[in-house]
C-alpha cells in the first residue's frame, strides 16, 4: 500500500462513504499505480487517489464520474488534484500585457548585476527580465538599451529613485522614452517624481474605441502602504502642470492622465536583498492587495494587480505567493548566483555557500546621509561592519578634519588605503563629470564633503564585488536576502548545488514547476490527504525533464 493517508472511518481505514466519485480505468487495472510523488509531477494530468481492495493507488489516466451511482467496474476516488500548469499560476492578462508565457520576473539588481544577458535569457524562455541600470554610467545604460533594442524579446529597465542625483534620474527617464523602452521597474522611490510621471504619461492618447492607451508601463516595487497608494493613484496634478508648462504634454493628455494609475502593477517587496524594509511577505502582500481592491473602483477598464518579490527562491515560497493571489512573482538574490549575472565568479561561489542567517543590513551608498540601509552578505566580507562604522563617524563629526587622528589613520590604512584628501580629489573629479552640483555643495559644506568620501567606499565595495577585485574581497558589498540561503538548502544534493550549473532559466523553471506540484499537493491536503515529507519534497530537475512533464 502506498505511504500516504486519506480520511478514515472509525476503524482507521479510508472511508468509501466520503469519496467524491468513481474512477474507471482506460484499460484493465494494472497491478500497481504511480507513486504519489511521480503522479504529482505529471502536472498536465488530473490525479486520482483510487482505492482498490485495501490499497490506494495514484492514477493519472482513466476517467472519473461524480455525483452518480457507482458504475460497473468503478473504483472509489479518495482524493483528486486538478491539472496545474506553471503558466496558469498567476494572472493570465498580466502575461498577455507583457508578452510573456510565465508569470515570472527577474527583478533588477543595480550596477548591471541583473545583466542584459539575463534579460535576454529570461525573455527567450517566456519570462521577463529587468536590466539593472542603477549606479551605472549613463553611457553604459544607453549602450545596453541599444543592444536590447535589437532583440525581439520582452524586457525592461530599472529606474531607481535618486534624491541626491535628480539630474541623472531625469536623464534616464528621457533616455527610456527616446529608446522606446516600454516597461520600467521603479524601485526605492520615496515619492512620485517628475521624471517618473513624464515617462508614464508620454504618448498617452485615446484609441478609436474610446479606451485610454498608455504606451509606457511602470511596475513599481514598494514595501509601504502609503507609497503603494500613490502608485495606484493618478499622476500628481503638480507634475502634470509642470509637463504642460514645459510643452511635453498637452492639456488634453493631462486630462487623460488624471484617469489612469501611475502603476497598474505593483510588486509588494518583502524581505529582499539591497534596498528593503525587511517586511514579512505574509503580512505585506495581503495589505497591498487590499489597497488594490480599494483603488480599483476609481478606474474603468484597468485592472490593478499585485505581484510579490522578496524571499522567493523555492517552490514552496512561489506556491505560497500564488496561493495568496499574486499576479506574478519576482526573484532577485537567486539570479545573482546564476552564470548570466553581471557579478564575478568569486561572488557566485560566496552566494552558493550562503545560509539564511548570513545576511545583515548596512548603510546604502545612494542614500547614505539619510540613514537608509541595504541588505547585504556578511559571510566572507567585513563590508557591513566597516560601512556601519563610517556612518557612526559621519553622525559624530562635522567634517573630516574633526575626526580624531588615530581614527582617521585607521580609516586610511584599512578601508581607503589612501589619504582621505586624495580620495576626495578623486571623488571631486568624478562628480564634476556626473553631477557638478554635488561638488558645489561639498565646497560649501564640509560635512557633505565627508559624506561623499564615505560614499566612495560604499560605492566601490559594490564595484569590487562585481568586478572580482582580489585585493578587496574583505570589502565586497554583495546585495543579498535570506532567499539565497533558502535556495541553497533546497538545491543541496542536486545539479543546481553547483554554482557553475545555475542558469536563470533552470532556476526559474524549477521554481515554477515546483510551485505547480506544491499547489497540487495542497489540493490533496484540503481533502484530508496527509502527505509525507518525502512526498512533499520537490528536488530540482534538469530543464529537459521539466519540459517532458509539461508536454
Amino acid at each position: 500500500m502506498n505511504q500516504f493517508q486519506t480520511r478514515s472511518d472509525a476503524t482507521g481505514h479510508p472511508s468509501e462513504l466520503a469519496c467524491p466519485g468513481w474512477w474507471l480505468p482506460s484499460s484493465q487495472l494494472s497491478s500497481h499505480g504511480n507513486s504519489l510523488s511521480e503522479a504529482l509531477r505529471q502536472v498536465t494530468r488530473p490525479l486520482y487517489l483510487v482505492k482498490a481492495g485495501e490499497a490506494i493507488w495514484a492514477k493519472t489516466d482513466g476517467s472519473a464520474l461524480f455525483g452518480q451511482e457507482r458504475p460497473d467496474g468503478g473504483l472509489p476516488i479518495m482524493g483528486q488534484a486538478l491539472p496545474c500548469l506553471p503558466e496558469k499560476l498567476g494572472d493570465a492578462q498580466f502575461c498577455r500585457d507583457l508578452g510573456i508565457h510565465y508569470p515570472y520576473i527577474g527583478g533588477s539588481m543595480a550596477k548591471g548585476i541583473s545583466s542584459a544577458a539575463m534579460a535576454e535569457e529570461l525573455g527567450r524562455a517566456g519570462m521577463f527580465g529587468f536590466f539593472g541600470a542603477a549606479g551605472l554610467p549613463f553611457a553604459e545604460v544607453e549602450a545596453t538599451a541599444d543592444r536590447l533594442g535589437k532583440v525581439d524579446i520582452p524586457y525592461g529597465f530599472n529606474l531607481i529613485h535618486s534624491p541626491h542625483e535628480p539630474d541623472l534620474e531625469d536623464a534616464l527617464s528621457r533616455l527610456y522614452i527616446d529608446k522606446g523602452i516600454r516597461v520600467i521597474e521603479a524601485s526605492a522611490f520615496l515619492a512620485l517624481t517628475l521624471p517618473l510621471v513624464r515617462y508614464r504619461v508620454h504618448g498617452i492618447h485615446r484609441a478609436a474605441d474610446g479606451t485610454i492607451v498608455t504606451p509606457n508601463r511602470i511596475i513599481a516595487k514598494v514595501s509601504r502602504e502609503e507609497l503603494a497608494a500613490r502608485f495606484f493613484s493618478p499622476p500628481p496634478e503638480k507634475h502634470l502642470r509642470s509637463l504642460i508648462a514645459a510643452g511635453e504634454i498637452t492639456g488634453a493628455q493631462a486630462e487623460l492622465a488624471a484617469q489612469i494609475p501611475m502603476a497598474q502593477d505593483i510588486t509588494a517587496e518583502a524581505d529582499s536583498g539591497g534596498h528593503t524594509d525587511n517586511r514579512p511577505a505574509i503580512a505585506l502582500f495581503p495589505t497591498i492587495l487590499s489597497l488594490a481592491a480599494k483603488h480599483q473602483a476609481n478606474y474603468s477598464g484597468i485592472r490593478l494587480r499585485v505581484g510579490l518579490g522578496g524571499g522567493i527562491s523555492t517552490p514552496a515560497a512561489a506556491a505560497a505567493a500564488f496561493a495568496m493571489g499574486a499576479a506574478y512573482i519576482v526573484t532577485g538574490s537567486v539570479n545573482q548566483a546564476c552564470v548570466e549575472s553581471g557579478t564575478c565568479e568569486e561572488v557566485r561561489k560566496m552566494l552558493a555557500e550562503t545560509r539564511q542567517a548570513d545576511v545583515t543590513m548596512a548603510p546604502a551608498a545612494d542614500m547614505f546621509e539619510m540613514g537608509v540601509t541595504v541588505q547585504v552578505l556578511k559571510r566572507g566580507t567585513m563590508f557591513p561592519m566597516r560601512a556601519a562604522r563610517l556612518y557612526e563617524i559621519y553622525r559624530a563629526y562635522g567634517s573630516m578634519d574633526e575626526i580624531p587622528a588615530a581614527e582617521k589613520e585607521k580609516l586610511e590604512q584599512t578601508l581607503f588605503r589612501n589619504k582621505l584628501e586624495n580620495i576626495w580629489q578623486d571623488t571631486r573629479a568624478y562628480f564634476q563629470q556626473r553631477d557638478p552640483s554635488q561638488v558645489e555643495r561639498a565646497d560649501r559644506d564640509p560635512k557633505h564633503r565627508m559624506a561623499l568620501v564615505f560614499r566612495w567606499y560604499l560605492g566601490q565595495g559594490a564595484h569590487w564585488a562585481r568586478d572580482g577585485e582580489p585585493t578587496r574581497k574583505m570589502d565586497y558589498q554583495v546585495w543579498c536576502g535570506p532567499a539565497m540561503g533558502a535556495f541553497n538548502e533546497w538545491t543541496a544534493g542536486s545539479f543546481l548545488e553547483q554554482h557553475s550549473r545555475r542558469t536563470v532559466v533552470s532556476a526559474a523553471l524549477n521554481i515554477l514547476f515546483g510551485a505547480a506540484v506544491q499547489t497540487r499537493a495542497a489540493m490533496l491536503s484540503c481533502q484530508g490527504i496527509r502527505l509525507t515529507p518525502e512526498e512533499l519534497q520537490i528536488q530540482p530537475l534538469e530543464t529537459a525533464k521539466i519540459k517532458e512533464y509539461l508536454r
